[in-house]
């Protein structure tokens, strides 16, 4: 499976989507990613949508999330109306917004 990385010096202002692959987000993403994995690193932001089967949040994100599986860790900071099958989230995520688990 290929894994796409958005570097921290990039930002990209757009769409971002991986047919079956992954992405990596160590950046800025202004704009909607789309991937059969995503995960934002402590460094990397996402203001927009996310759409995959697994995201993983260690970063910033503002926008709605879908997914399968998610994961929020420790230095997550997300505003966004959440909907996921599993939700995994560590002491101290900051969570802002709807949260619909749907189990699964």
């Amino acid at each position: 499976m290929a894994v796409s990385t958005i570097e921290e010096d990039l930002t990209i202002k757009g769409n971002v989507s991986s047919k079956g692959g992954n992405v990596d987000i160590k950046g800025k993403v202004v704009g909607d990613v789309t991937a059969e994995a995503v995960l934002i690193h402590g460094t990397g932001s996402v203001d927009g949508a996310l759409a995959a089967r697994k995201i993983a949040v260690q970063g910033k994100h503002k926008g709605n999330l879908k997914c399968d599986d998610l994961t929020f860790a420790s230095t997550a900071q997300v505003e966004a109306d959440v909907s996921a099958q599993t939700l995994t989230t560590e002491s101290g995520a900051k969570i802002l917004g709807k949260v619909q688990i749907s189990g699964g």
